[in-house]
């Protein structure tokens, strides 16, 4: 009996290092959901997140695009409203983002490395704040759901950066 307790608790640990050292996290969704879903999980297997493009109107995000290594991977959201594309610098992460939501997706505060605040959209609604569990870990990517409108929620993927 000592020794089936001994073993289990070696297995345990064992998975929890395991689990430990993948270090991903991942929280939710922000928004009221509905519309389609998209996930940006297989691009990032081009390299690591090196731009974005992100469509708003005054009051909303319509659509976003995420550039992983040199490959943008595709657009999710409407094709109105005014087209900001930003590239990240030669090493430089996503490693918080803000931003507010009520029936949609309003606004969006990208935070780097290299301390720069990417801001779209305008704040309005209910607040959040969303950044990694686990000290190193970077955005990888995002998922969320969308309609013809607009982004309708968006949640955030965090891990380990692959160069």
């Amino acid at each position: 009996m000592l020794a089936l307790l001994c073993l289990c608790l070696l297995l345990g640990s064992s998975v929890a290092t395991s689990v430990k050292s993948r270090k991903f996290s991942f929280v939710g969704e922000y928004g009221a959901g509905g519309g389609t879903a998209f996930s940006f999980s297989s691009e990032q297997l081009n390299g690591p997140i090196t731009g974005l493009r992100v469509r708003e109107h005054p009051s909303y995000i319509f659509g976003i695009q995420f550039r992983y290594g040199s490959t943008w991977g595709p657009y999710y959201g409407s094709s109105a409203g005014t087209l900001h594309e930003v590239l990240l610098h030669k090493g430089e992460n996503i490693t918080q983002v803000s931003g507010k939501w009520g029936s949609y997706v309003t606004e969006l505060i990208f935070v780097t490395t290299q301390g720069r605040m990417l801001r779209f959209g305008q704040p309005s609604g209910t607040s959040f704040n969303d950044f990694p569990l686990y000290a190193g870990t970077v955005l990888r990517y995002v998922s969320g759901r969308y309609s013809s409108s607009y982004l309708n929620s968006i949640g955030f993927h965090w891990g380990v950066n692959i160069s």
